[in-house]
């Protein structure tokens, strides 16, 4: 039995650029990654490690990422007990929780990343990556879909985010705290969230040709930037303010885009839901709904996109879509 290593570059794979430089690019292979980790050869599971894509999490895409969960799905198939995926961790938020709504499989699919590089006094990828493997190996993790593991911390994908641009503790999961933690060389989980189903496979070429937008509600927003909106995209996630509400002025224009194409409603504070029923001014949430948003719970605005592109790939309909985060959000 093994666990298999994708590699996808990041700043835990990042190196100097030559002397007297102070830029770091991606530089360093799986292989030197894992040389750099005191402990692997006491997890009890051979590393398989594949070296994927060395490029920045932002030129990651669902295609690419697509495509890495499909030879982890293989990996699994073919006898592997998980995978940990390495990455960087701008994007790894919405990577994971994408890889989360398709992985298939009872066996761990783990993401990882560093926040700082391999050149800097107590870099954390080496740490990050041994408690990833741990996950991944042990028993205790299957059957919890796609995880999220650093600073030994234990994160499920959907409920993930990044919080700091720079912090090591920069991943949380703000509405519901990490499902565990790597202790003394062990995983400790301290609760089991039940999975979802995992969505229907989607084409690829699908998903390249659906897109889909995000509009930030900011103060005064009068809403000029969604003009033809619907000739461009084929959803839209807002990011309302607190529990799900707009100026009264944008409430009619997506009211109306809501017509031409899916249009959920999430909030842009990072934790917390979106209401129901407890505003019914216009531009509340109460109103937004009867203009036919669908209420997008407690799913960030960027996990939002991802599902509700993943679902208009697929061929959803409104009432799909409707039915989809009320499961997931």
């Amino acid at each position: 039995m093994s666990v298999v290593l994708f590699t996808l570059g990041g700043t835990i794979a990042m190196a100097g650029v030559g002397p007297g430089e102070k830029a770091v690019v991606t530089r360093l292979t799986g292989a030197e990654l894992v040389a750099a980790v005191p402990g692997l050869d006491t997890v009890g599971e051979e590393l398989d490690v594949r070296d994927a894509l060395a490029v920045p999490s932002a030129d990651l895409t669902y295609r690419r990422l697509l495509d890495v969960v499909d030879a982890a799905s293989r990996a699994v198939a073919e006898g592997a007990t998980g995978v940990v995926v390495t990455q960087g961790t701008d994007t790894l938020e919405e990577t994971a929780h994408l890889a989360d709504l398709v992985w298939p499989h009872a066996a761990p699919l783990v993401f990882t990343g560093a926040m700082r590089n391999p050149t800097l006094a107590g870099a954390d990828g080496p740490a990050n990556l041994l408690a990833a493997v741990r996950v991944a190996a042990s028993a205790e993790a299957r059957d919890l879909g796609v995880l999220v593991v650093a600073n030994d911390e234990i994160h499920a994908a959907r409920w993930v985010r990044k919080t700091h641009s720079t912090s090591t503790a920069t991943f949380a999961s703000p509405n519901a705290g990490p499902l565990g933690h790597v202790v003394e060389g062990r995983v400790r989980l301290l609760t089991r969230p039940p999975r979802h189903a995992p969505l229907p496979p989607v084409d690829p070429a699908r998903l390249d040709a659906t897109r889909v937008a995000l509009h930030t509600v900011t103060f005064d927003d009068d809403g000029w930037l969604l003009d033809g909106l619907a000739d461009r995209r084929h959803g839209l996630v807002v990011a309302g303010y607190g529990v799900g509400h707009v100026p009264s002025a944008l409430a009619p224009v997506l009211g109306a885009l809501t017509e031409r194409m899916p249009v959920v409603l999430t909030s842009r504070t990072g934790a917390g839901p979106v209401l129901r029923h407890t505003y019914g001014a216009v531009g509340s949430e109460t109103d937004l709904q009867r203009r036919g948003l669908v209420n997008g719970g407690l799913l960030d605005p960027y996990k939002a996109v991802v599902l509700l592109r993943t679902l208009l790939a697929a061929g959803a309909g409104r009432d799909e879509v409707a039915a989809a985060f009320a499961r997931h959000g």
